[in-house]
């Protein structure tokens, strides 16, 4: 892959993460309804908003994975989101523990661009359709390890030993205690193999030459909120809380 293929700026990875920012306040906006003020909405037990849910996060960290090649200063890029998901932690635990977000979607995005750092140097020897595929399966077979399982969704295939969800950092890893709590929780695994396979999908059309198809379309108010995604879901909390209080309050 040529060095400055790297630089471009595709508008298509904006234009989907700006999507997928938007339903994620949409969401969140739901969430702060439902259990900082009380409302009665019984749509949010679902399935379907479960799904919503999952196919917010799914996304984020898919892109993650698939644009950590097209970065630059990649060492300083995931330094500022994780400390951004440090500091979510920080707020939360002083301002709001009973909603407190521990190792939650920026700390898991954040240790992936940097674990990927090193990681990339044995990375690059392995095939990029058997990469692809192994993190999907990866991906798909560790899905439910958080609840003691190896298994995807509502298949529980393997009991894992108990002993393993024994600390903080068992949980940071994927493994959390029974006395765990966090409104946000994203482990390293199953998520970093979905992230990798954003990583090897990305290789993938380097390899084919259809980087083109990233070229379209051009939205200029989705890509804005693209390329500001970070300092957009920091504040998107605080905002809808400051509104909803307004409005409700």
């Amino acid at each position: 892959m040529e060095r400055n293929e790297k630089r471009i700026r595709y508008p298509l990875p904006d234009v989907i993460r700006g999507t997928v920012l938007i339903n994620a306040i949409a969401y969140h906006g739901i969430w702060d309804l439902v259990y900082l003020f009380g409302m009665d909405w019984e749509w949010y037990t679902t399935r379907g908003a479960y799904w919503w849910q999952q196919a917010i996060c799914w996304t984020f960290i898919l892109l993650s994975g698939f644009c950590w090649s097209m970065g630059r200063r990649r060492l300083r890029r995931g330094v500022t989101v994780f400390g951004a998901g440090l500091l979510v932690m920080a707020v939360t635990l002083i301002f709001m523990p009973q909603d407190r977000v521990l190792f939650g979607v920026l700390t898991l995005i954040g240790s992936g661009m940097l674990l990927w750092i090193p990681l990339e140097k044995g990375l690059v020897h392995v095939s990029t359709p058997a990469g692809l595929a192994g993190s999907v399966l990866l991906f798909l077979l560790t899905r439910n390890v958080a609840d003691g399982y190896l298994g995807f969704e509502g298949w529980n295939l393997w009991p894992l030993p108990e002993d393993w969800y024994a600390n903080l950092f068992t949980t940071y890893l994927g493994l959390p205690g029974d006395t765990f709590y966090s409104t946000d929780y994203f482990g390293l695994f199953p998520w970093l193999f979905l992230f990798g396979a954003g990583y090897f999908l990305y290789r993938l059309l380097a390899e084919k030459k259809k980087l083109s198809v990233l070229g379209r379309p051009h939205f200029a108010p989705l890509e804005f909120v693209g390329r500001h995604s970070l300092g957009i879901y920091l504040l998107h909390q605080p905002v809808l809380y400051g509104i909803l209080t307004l409005l409700l309050g």
